[in-house]
């Protein structure tokens, strides 16, 4: 069944003849893309992450006109695909025949905590809807977008849940344009700006600065392209868990992937081969959280600051110098290490230098040396970061249950607006929601109740290389000040507190600057893109 609160959208008949042939289904709010081009596909999942438009509308919209009508059928593919994986499997065993079919899949009107667990996943590609780029006024429905949990119902805490999460969409409504009006107020203009970029650098503003009124039960649009080894994964994974939104989520996924790559699937719901593994995956999960509980019981959290390395490896450097060696030598790698601990700072320097280059822009990195040391940062930050960071997924990250108990970041602005009573309104109901629900045993929905402003606590466990990615590309101007703020921490902690001062000078490309309008520059990059083209 469809997630409360989630009705179907409807088509014209004329709209459905279209849509038929592209999509497995046009009634729920999960279905699987066929028979377009790749090139199409990646186009629409773009287009979509910053659309307030379902998928299926905005391909009639803006694609369908791309492609033309009529697709030819594909089951005769499918067919051929499944006689193949059928023999390979059945004969070898050979799991990685799952890892060559793929299937864009889109999964709609998924709560923020759903979309957490979909995108969880390494050997995947994800776009989710954005905070930044689309408003959540619309009312699908009369009613506002956000997730009510099956495990409600019946619960005398449903009308009181209803009422707090409708006032905090009616508080993040209320101020959108009020808080549009601050900021043109505080940054008027320039002679000669376009309109169009200022009028979206300006929202941008706006929605970056509210985004964290909106709770975590609030309904994204998500876009995935998978193996069917990583979709098998991730099914594995969502019928193990607690939430009833997960588990339902996982059906409908798994109803719409056979229709693309049956053969890859065939296991996930055979009771002696994915019901034992994730019952297995449920059985681990509670018996670590009773050993947690026993241990733990009693303990308060000390104090620290939103960003702590926690681990590192003094000789990361050199050993990052030997690791730069070893493809350019013939030598062994532990005689590599010994020649490079011998070498001055300015010798191993010079080795750094040449091997990460000329770096024109953030996109030329440096080779798999950098891999060869790492960094454990222990974070806690608000949630509406934690979801831009959190996919990120060459690294290792795991986050606690989000809760109203670490406190809220405030934007400056909200204040200088003067909106502080009614957000201070929407913090105290969500915590005062989540205590009830906790007390009435209904844990594990609480986390929907939270505010997006509320902290979470997480760790993100990289190496070199991927610290240079992760912090090049989230400490740039455009991005959004909360994740700016922890990246440019890590940076810092890697050169003063780590020692590796070589290896955080090689982020040439980490922007430490102070940005008043985020979305200024990369607008007009775009408004000089649209001319052109």
């Amino acid at each position: 069944m469809a997630p409360e609160t989630a009705p179907a959208e409807t088509f014209t008949p004329d709209e459905r003849k279209a849509l038929e042939p592209y999509f497995t289904n046009l009634d729920g709010p999960v279905f699987a893309l066929v028979n377009l081009p790749e090139v199409v596909k990646g186009a629409l999942f773009a287009r979509y992450s910053r659309s307030a438009k379902s998928l299926r509308r905005l391909f009639l919209d803006e694609f369908l006109d791309q492609v033309g009508a009529g697709a030819p059928s594909a089951a005769v593919g499918v067919r051929r695909a499944e006689e193949l994986y059928e023999r390979v499997f059945n004969e070898y065993g050979d799991d990685s025949v799952a890892q060559l079919g793929g299937v864009h899949l889109a999964c709609e009107r998924a709560s923020n905590i759903l979309t957490k667990v979909l995108e969880w996943g390494r050997l995947a590609a994800y776009l989710e809807q954005s905070t930044r780029y689309v408003p959540y006024t619309d009312r699908t429905g009369g009613g506002w977008r956000y997730h009510i949990p099956a495990e409600l119902d019946g619960s005398p805490l449903k009308s009181r849940y209803v009422e707090v999460l409708d006032r905090a969409f009616e508080t993040y409504a209320g101020l959108i344009d009020p808080m549009r009006e601050f900021y043109v107020r505080k940054h008027p203009k320039a002679p000669g700006e376009s309109d169009t970029v200022y009028r979206m650098t300006i929202r941008a503003k706006a929605l970056d600065t509210l985004r964290g009124l909106l709770p975590a039960a609030t309904q994204s649009n998500v876009g995935i392209y998978g193996t069917g080894q990583a979709y098998e994964a991730l099914l594995l994974r969502m019928r193990a868990d607690p939430l009833s939104e997960v588990r339902t989520y996982a059906d409908l996924m798994l109803i719409e992937l056979r229709k693309v790559i049956p053969a890859f699937l065939k296991r996930v719901d055979r009771p002696d081969r994915g019901g034992v593994w994730s019952q297995y995956l449920a059985d681990r999960r509670q018996a670590t959280e009773a050993a947690a509980g026993k241990l733990l019981s009693g303990v308060t959290a000390e104090g620290r600051p939103e960003v702590t390395l926690t681990d590192c490896d003094p000789e990361g450097e050199v050993k990052v110098v030997a690791a730069a060696l070893y493809a350019a030598s013939a030598l062994p790698d532990d005689q590599l290490l010994a020649i490079a601990r011998r070498m001055t700072m300015e010798e191993r320097a010079a080795v750094l230098k040449a091997y990460v280059g000329e770096r024109v822009n953030r996109r030329h990195k440096p080779g798999r040396a950098f891999e060869r040391t790492s960094y454990r940062f222990d974070i806690l930050g608000d949630y509406g970061a934690f979801r831009d960071l959190q996919r990120h997924r060459l690294l290792t990250l795991e986050w606690q249950p989000l809760s109203t108990r670490h406190g809220y970041v405030m934007p400056e602005a909200i204040e200088e607006a003067g909106a502080l009573d009614r957000w201070r309104r929407v913090m105290d109901d969500s915590a005062e929601l989540y205590e009830a629900l906790t007390a009435e045993g209904l844990g594990p929905i609480a986390p929907y109740a939270v505010a997006m402003a509320y902290r979470v606590r997480f760790f993100m466990q990289m190496n070199a290389r991927e610290a240079m990615h992760v912090i090049e590309l989230r400490t740039t101007p455009q991005g959004h000040p909360a994740y700016r703020r922890i990246c440019q921490a890590m940076h810092r902690l890697i050169a003063d507190q780590a020692g590796h001062r070589a290896i955080a000078e090689a982020m040439t490309h980490a922007d430490h600057s102070a940005v008043e309008l985020e979305r200024l520059e990369a607008e007009r990059a775009a408004e000089r893109r649209r001319l052109s083209s």
